[in-house]
């Protein structure tokens, strides 16, 4: 999952992202409303985490642009002020949720977990072929073999199983896994594939996990 934290105040900023990554989920950051409106229109997100009080462009304000360009990526807002009249106007611009701050982190995580549930987009089990995703117990199945996975084992198959039959190039895999600040220069993108190959794609004669040679990836059948 790829999630962009729209927040102008460092130490939550910080808060918020370190807690992110340590659940496996590659982030952006950008700390003022400008930014984030090119951010959240530019680039693919599951989730966008926006803060109402922004220099340059209020979270608000973003909030209504993005929903008049038909972006329908889920919204929670974050606020200091628990005025009944800024959730209001939040919800009916069209955020999925908000928290006040201060808040648990483990708070906003439960609510980021349940909109990435919601609806037809988020099943509880991705499925292709004869492989699964569980996104609760973060296990992949392969027939009737189980495997182990890292965080950001997860992150790539679960990518991979929500673009199935897409080529993904690296640079596309390598922004929504591992985030803004990934350095282009490195082949971890190919180490991590070959790590989900030896877990969940041994057979030769069922792969699925194909390489798209100068491009990426792409899950299909053989």
């Amino acid at each position: 999952m790829k999630i962009l934290v729209v927040e102008d105040e460092k130490k939550v900023a910080s808060f918020v992202k370190r807690g992110f990554e340590q659940e496996g989920y590659a982030v952006d950051m950008t700390s003022d409303g400008e930014e984030g409106e090119v951010y959240a229109s530019g680039r693919e997100y599951d989730i966008i985490v926006l803060d109402i009080m922004l220099p340059k462009k209020s979270g608000l304000e973003v909030l209504k642009s993005l929903r008049e360009k038909n972006l329908k990526t889920p919204v929670i807002l974050l606020t200091a002020r628990d005025a009944v009249e800024d959730r209001v106007k939040g919800l009916n611009l069209g955020a999925d949720d908000y928290i006040t701050k201060p808040f648990a982190f483990e708070e906003l995580l439960a609510r980021v977990r349940a909109l990435s549930r919601r609806g037809a987009q988020a099943p509880s089990s991705l499925k292709f072929s004869d492989l699964s995703l569980d996104p609760v117990t973060r296990k992949a199945k392969r027939g009737d073999e189980e495997a182990e996975l890292t965080l950001k084992e997860y992150a790539l198959l679960e990518y991979l199983l929500r673009n199935a039959l897409r080529v993904l190039s690296r640079t596309l895999i390598a922004e929504h896994v591992w985030g803004q600040d990934f350095d282009t220069e490195t082949n971890v993108v190919d180490v991590y594939i070959n790590h989900l190959r030896n877990k969940i794609d041994k057979d030769p004669d069922k792969k699925i996990i194909h390489t798209v040679r100068g491009v990426g990836y792409v899950l299909k059948e053989s």
